[in-house]
């Protein structure tokens, strides 16, 4: 069983390793005397790495003549053995106990809060909605009420079904579970009509129940009716149904890019510097760094917390600023690359649209400008634009 880590440091422990052939023996023995193995590790069938408290170590000898095992100190750790080597040097203890202290003390609240999830909302947003209810950098664990955190952030998102919230640590983890977005369901025996769900040109209308009210050539625009959800007989008379059918047309999409037929490319020379601060909290110090040679370069920070174990983060936050230099070359287009370049990138704007559908014809106007051209690219696709829509009587 794995101990608390900073337990294990104050405590101090042995890494040791054990070999015989009844190994499984001495473990199940270990554990009906409740000392603590850890880190186990089988390297064969006769050797076993693990890690043990030193107050039990002392009672591993009995065990040993029980079992005919033996074992082999690798390595001693934590505390007691850090002061047992500094005990002489009274101004290093000192200090060390400082330390220990501070730590202790920071460990009573909350550093870094971590957001997980399968999410696109924006983390500040969640951030704001902690903070209204107590859940804040440097705020104290025993005062936060994570129900009233987690109560909040439901009742102030509709795009988010579940929440939940750990504190391990100095971290604080939001757990989010986004709410799916689903259509509304229209039953079967419920009428409905089947109307245009974006701007087209119909195609072709195959109605399994309903009567169509356009034909091959109409345009229609968003919500229009394009089967209704009736039919009418000449004995019935007008009878409400759930309309089925399938509604292909074509859509249009369209983007404009602007290109120069004289540009400058970005060019990196491979000349990199760094430079470093530390944050604590929202204050900032800038450790001594004059500011980069180059003369144009781009600037990349990268933010870490600092801690001392897996969820103790401490409230240091160490910036690291990277300098990349850059030289400017200049490009020169002619018209027919201005052209293929403004097609290039409006396809790729577009790409999420058509992707997967059928396209029909693709139409490209340029409007030349004396330093650059104006490329309007409108690729024309087939797809079903029909979707149901309840009737409300």
């Amino acid at each position: 069983m794995k101990s608390n880590k900073l337990l294990e440091y104050v405590t101090g422990y042995v890494d040791i390793v054990i070999e015989g052939y009844y190994i499984e023996q001495f473990i199940n023995i270990c554990n009906t005397r409740q000392i603590n193995l850890w880190n186990i590790k089988k390297e064969n069938s006769i050797k076993v790495f693990a890690s043990i408290y030193i107050k039990d170590f002392k009672k591993l000898k009995q065990i040993c003549k029980k079992t005919k095992c033996k074992i082999k100190i690798q390595s001693k750790k934590g505390l007691p053995f850090v002061v047992k080597k500094y005990k002489k040097r009274k101004f290093f203890f000192i200090f060390l106990l400082l330390i220990i202290l501070t730590i202790i003390l920071l460990s009573n609240f909350i550093w870094n809060i971590e957001i997980e999830g399968d999410i696109d909302i924006p983390k500040e947003e969640i951030l704001e909605l902690a903070k209204s209810e107590g859940l804040d950098i440097g705020k104290r664990k025993g005062a936060v009420d994570t129900k009233a955190v987690i109560n909040k952030i439901r009742l102030e998102r509709d795009d988010i079904s579940w929440v939940g919230i750990e504190i391990d640590g100095t971290n604080a983890i939001i757990k989010l579970v986004k709410a799916d977005e689903k259509p509304e369901i229209i039953n079967d025996d419920e009428y409905c009509n089947i109307v245009a769900d974006k701007n087209a040109m119909i195609l072709k209308v195959s109605a399994q129940n309903g009567t169509p009210l356009v034909k091959e050539g109409d345009i229609v625009t968003n919500g229009d009716i394009v089967v209704a959800g009736w039919m009418e007989g000449k004995y019935t008379g007008k009878q409400y149904v759930h309309a089925q059918a399938e509604v292909q047309a074509k859509v249009w999409y369209t983007t404009t890019e602007k290109v120069y037929l004289k540009e400058t490319e970005k060019v990196e020379t491979g000349q990199i510097e760094y430079s470093y601060s530390v944050k604590i909290n929202n204050f900032q110090i800038n450790l001594p760094k004059s500011l980069p040679k180059f003369q144009k370069y781009d600037t990349i920070e990268e933010d870490k917390k600092l801690k001392l174990f897996s969820n103790f983060y401490l409230p240091f936050e160490l910036v690291k600023y990277t300098y990349k230099e850059y030289e400017e070359k200049p490009l020169i287009h002619s018209f027919e690359e201005a052209k293929q370049i403004g097609i290039d990138r409006a396809k790729e704007s577009l790409q999420e649209k058509i992707d997967g559908k059928e396209i029909l014809d693709k139409q490209v106007k340029v409007r030349t400008e004396t330093d650059y051209i104006e490329v309007e690219v409108t690729y024309e696709v087939k797809e079903n634009i029909g979707i149901k829509e309840k009737i409300v009587f």
